[in-house]
């Protein structure tokens, strides 16, 4: 499936500061592992090593919230990468 991809601003040096990517796959795993063959890097700052997404990091498809990286991506779909803000 074809979907677009919405990019947090510290994400978008990974992508040459574009916002939004297209990406392909049937499930937020195979979206994650098409960004990641043409953007390296880019899943280990969202996915830790044990395929979980990071505390910090929230991802979106259209306005439902990923809570397992197995979650379908339909054709047409929005899915957004979304960093924390924090400090003090």
């Amino acid at each position: 499936m074809s979907c677009t991809v919405r990019i947090a601003s510290p994400l978008r040096s990974y992508t040459a500061g574009a916002a939004v990517v297209p990406a392909t796959g049937d499930s937020v795993t195979e979206v994650l592992a098409d960004l990641e063959q043409r953007f390296p890097g880019m899943r280990f700052r969202m996915i830790d090593e044990q395929h979980r997404i990071r505390r910090h990091i929230r991802l979106f498809v259209n306005t439902t919230e990923v809570t397992a990286l197995s979650q379908p991506v339909g054709n047409g779909d929005t899915v957004h990468l979304i960093c924390a803000l924090s400090g003090g």
